[in-house]
């Protein structure tokens, strides 16, 4: 059984403000760039079996920078849609609805297209991208590039947790984190990997 190997984004303009970025496509900064470039020498060392990312240009850039070849854009990779908190940060939220939790309230339905989606619906993605792995991973390796909040939604899923305890791990822009295996169940083996 092979290694699942989670890469997050580079720095964009809104990751470094926090504010919540799911279909809104902004470019990687100068930093998330070089962030991408030096994930490299993590990455390019290794096989896969399958190499998947994100369609937005953000995950694309950061698969490329860090010399990745033969990655597969998969839709199901898309980060969460925030609905009618897309751009906007927690800070903001908290004023006019305190107390509030991503994991817990959800989002309230933006523009036409992007109604929200609740932790369930993330799970239920995330669920499809891990029953479409199995086959890959008894091959070998498998890389995502995506997005930290559906990473961190199919990290709790692949461990058999409910999707809402994504909320535990916290997931740093162009890291490389690991799930393996041990004793024949799932693990994480690294978390947040830098050079």
């Amino acid at each position: 059984m092979g290694d699942l190997l989670l890469v997050r984004h580079g720095e964009t303009e809104w990751s470094r403000s926090g504010q919540h970025t799911s279909w809104t496509d902004l470019p990687l900064t100068r930093h998330g760039e070089e962030q991408a470039k030096s994930l490299a020498p993590l990455l390019t060392d290794r096989t896969y079996a399958l190499a998947l990312a994100s369609p937005l240009g953000r995950a694309i850039r950061t698969a490329e920078l860090a010399g990745l070849s033969g990655v597969v854009p998969d839709p199901d990779l898309h980060e969460w849609d925030y609905g009618g908190y897309e751009g906007v940060t927690t800070v903001d939220i908290h004023r006019a609805r305190p107390g509030w939790d991503l994991w817990t309230d959800g989002v309230p339905p933006g523009p036409e297209g992007h109604p929200g989606e609740s932790p369930e619906q993330i799970g239920a993605r995330a669920d499809r991208v891990l029953a479409r792995l199995e086959p890959a991973l008894a091959e070998g390796d498998v890389i995502l590039v995506a997005h930290a909040h559906f990473l961190r939604v199919l990290t709790a899923r692949r461990l058999g947790l409910p999707p809402a305890e994504g909320r535990l791990f916290q997931l740093a822009t162009a890291t490389v984190s690991r799930l393996s295996t041990e004793h024949d169940r799932p693990v994480i083996a690294e978390w947040n990997g830098r050079p």
